[in-house]
């Protein structure tokens, strides 16, 4: 019970820093996401500080990686040339070259974490800032997103407490039901009708399959970041969340899902 309300209060405050960042303003989100975006780099090298045979270069990973972050949402605000994003590309052979001067038996493992990285959390968070910079909507398409994961997250973990019995992937997350995961399905439908029918009025198609991306984005997200975590043999990805862990832990399913939902969201944009 204690670590429900802890993991509650969290999840409150966790929630209405990021909501309220992204109503506040794209300059205000950029600088919350911006800071999200960096301790979910340390945090993920971190993650491979001691591990027997993978011995990556953090500092040059979180630099290269903060670098293109800052790259991308220029080019986003319209503060810097849609040129600048050309630098993107060395970047990456930029990793490469500094295991050169390592004497180190896995290079090529070495390298594909560093890019992994960047991949896995500096773009999320950076789709999640321009979605924004993109808004047409009452209510930020981007804060819906947010909503729906969170849904899906709460009611599949209630739903699973309350009546979870037919494990879903005992191998990686033993914990997660079939039962958890339908209930966290249904309610994060019903709630994106609600979006699509009463708030952001005339979107309800757009909500509908936005709710059919996010559920299994949400829960692959989540099953991945438990696979990361039960292959290194640790609980979280760090501490400074209490009740949740780290920064990976409280966006693992985000993470996965940011991509899908914003692809889908340009599909809308443009062509429908």
């Amino acid at each position: 019970m204690n670590n429900l309300v802890i993991r509650s209060i969290t999840g409150l405050l966790f929630g209405t820093v990021v909501i309220g960042s992204i109503l506040w303003g794209p300059y205000i989100q950029t600088a919350t996401f911006s800071v999200f975006m960096l301790l979910g780099l340390l945090e993920f090298y971190r993650l491979f500080k001691n591990h027997s045979f993978l011995k990556i270069s953090n500092e040059i990973g979180v630099l290269i990686g903060v670098f293109i972050f800052t790259l991308l949402v220029g080019i986003s605000m319209k503060i810097l040339p849609i040129l600048c994003i050309s630098f993107i590309f060395p970047l990456f052979f930029t990793l490469v070259l500094f295991e050169l001067w390592k004497k180190e038996a896995n290079p090529i493992l070495n390298i594909a974490l560093l890019v992994f990285g960047i991949i896995y959390v500096v773009i999320p968070f950076y789709l999640a800032v321009d979605l924004n910079l993109r808004n047409t909507s009452y209510m930020p398409r981007v804060v819906g997103m947010f909503l729906l994961i969170w849904t899906n997250d709460t009611f599949a973990y209630l739903t699973g407490r309350l009546i979870g019995k037919t494990k879903l992937f005992e191998r990686i997350s033993p914990n997660k039901t079939w039962e958890g995961t339908i209930g966290g399905a249904l309610f994060t439908v019903l709630f994106a009708y609600i979006i699509g029918q009463y708030i952001n009025e005339g979107e309800t198609f757009f909500w509908m399959i936005s709710a059919l991306i996010i559920i299994p984005g949400a829960i692959f997200g989540d099953l991945l970041e438990s696979l990361f975590k039960r292959s290194l043999n640790i609980k979280d990805t760090g501490n400074i969340l209490p009740g949740h862990g780290g920064i990976l832990d409280r966006f693992d399913a985000a993470l996965f899902t940011i991509p899908f939902f914003y692809c889908w969201n340009m599909v809308d944009y443009y062509w429908l």
